[in-house]
């Protein structure tokens, strides 16, 4: 397996915090997510393109789960989504100790590991969960987030094809739209659109597929298109800046002044520090 080095992305937005989402099987809560920059601004999957965003793990007990790992599997996403990495990381090992055939306690692991900045590390706990649960649609989702977000967009396809087609997986739209997202990145603008379509099709209030297509349209010239997907991304859930900078640009495109002068000063109006500056964030569920 290459050498999974860390990369850092310029700004970017694939789908959760930092745009492809990750989720924990751990069936009930919902959690982290995860990607770069994309429809709204410009896609950035080196982390791509689209920026990996902060979400919940959504968890599903296992038969035969000890009650202790599976708590402190929580508590270290808890620990990890208030910032205290290095709780997080000693409750993730205490859980990877206590259940090592859990792959919810290795991807909450591999969360806090890239969090801290080892990538290495961080990659061997997204690929141990997957071997540990190689039907899982969430844990393959996760890895392919994780590899688009480390400048490994065409290697990241396979996970993702994986998790639609695995078994149970309750949210295959999210892995098409993080699939479309990193096609993007990856200079498979058919494939791209594709998937993103297929993503809409499946969930027409997909953010993250939504916003894409606004701006692959717009790149292709297709600008009316281009404003019917960005209407429909400001719709489906809160405006980033990355989306209202293509709203602005598409109506500045289509001569209405007016329209794009709003959009930027919603943009400048936007409360800093919120985590919906960027788009394109790719989903890890």
């Amino acid at each position: 397996m290459p050498h999974e080095r860390r990369r850092r992305t310029r700004s970017s937005t694939l789908t959760t915090r930092g745009a492809l989402l990750v989720t924990l099987l751990l069936g009930g809560l919902a959690g982290l997510s995860a990607c770069k920059n994309l429809p709204g601004g410009q896609p950035d999957v080196s982390r791509g393109k689209f920026r990996q965003t902060s979400r919940d793990i959504s968890v599903r007990e296992p038969p035969g789960r000890s009650a202790d790992s599976r708590a402190l599997v929580l508590l270290a996403q808890q620990r990890l989504q208030t910032g205290d990495i290095k709780a997080a990381e000693q409750l993730a090992r205490k859980a990877v100790k206590d259940q090592p055939a859990s792959a919810d306690a290795h991807t909450v692991l591999g969360l806090v590991l890239d969090r801290k900045g080892d990538a290495p590390a961080a990659g061997a706990s997204y690929r141990k969960a997957t071997e540990l649960a190689p039907n899982g649609g969430e844990v393959l989702n996760n890895f392919g987030v994780w590899l688009c977000g480390q400048g490994r967009a065409a290697e990241s396809l396979a996970w993702f094809d994986r998790a639609v087609a695995a078994p149970g997986y309750s949210t295959p739209s999210a892995a098409k739209g993080n699939a479309g997202v990193c096609a993007l990145s990856a200079g498979q603008s058919v494939r791209a659109e594709r998937d993103l379509r297929a993503a809409i099709s499946a969930d027409p209030a997909n953010a993250l597929a939504l916003g894409a297509l606004a701006k692959l349209a717009f790149d292709a010239g297709r600008t009316m298109e281009a404003r019917a997907f960005s209407e429909r991304r400001l719709a489906a859930a809160p405006a980033t800046d990355d989306a209202l900078l293509l709203a602005s640009q598409i109506e500045q495109k289509l001569g209405d002044t007016d329209a794009a002068r709003r959009y930027v000063q919603k943009m400048r109006r936007s409360p800093a520090g919120t985590g919906a500056k960027r788009d394109g964030e790719q989903e890890g569920r």
